[in-house]
């Protein structure tokens, strides 16, 4: 039986595969900064739902990438975890501002 990663590599090969997967890479670093600050603060999802006031299943979707969370959210989870909320704009590689 074939792996996951093996997939994925053999399928980065494919334009519309590698094009799908990267226009997902935002949503996998939010998810995943996510996950890494409740980990970081020692937290089971349902502790950190009952610290930030919501259900076990809003947090796994929030780690899942399925929904784009509000500041507010954002917020809660940081103070729930013990973290610093902080949100920085960088440049992409090869893109210019449109005028």
């Amino acid at each position: 039986m074939a792996r996951v990663l093996d997939l994925h590599r053999k399928w980065m090969k494919e334009p519309k595969y590698r094009k799908a997967n990267d226009a997902l890479e935002e949503e996998f670093v939010l998810a995943s900064a996510l996950i890494d600050a409740r980990n970081r603060a020692g937290l089971t999802q349902q502790e950190l739902a009952l610290r930030m006031g919501t259900t076990q299943p809003v947090v796994a979707r929030l780690e899942s990438g399925r929904v784009r969370p509000s500041m507010r959210t954002l917020e809660r989870l940081a103070e729930a975890t013990g973290s610093r909320l902080l949100i920085s704009f960088e440049p992409r590689e090869g893109k210019r501002p449109q005028a």
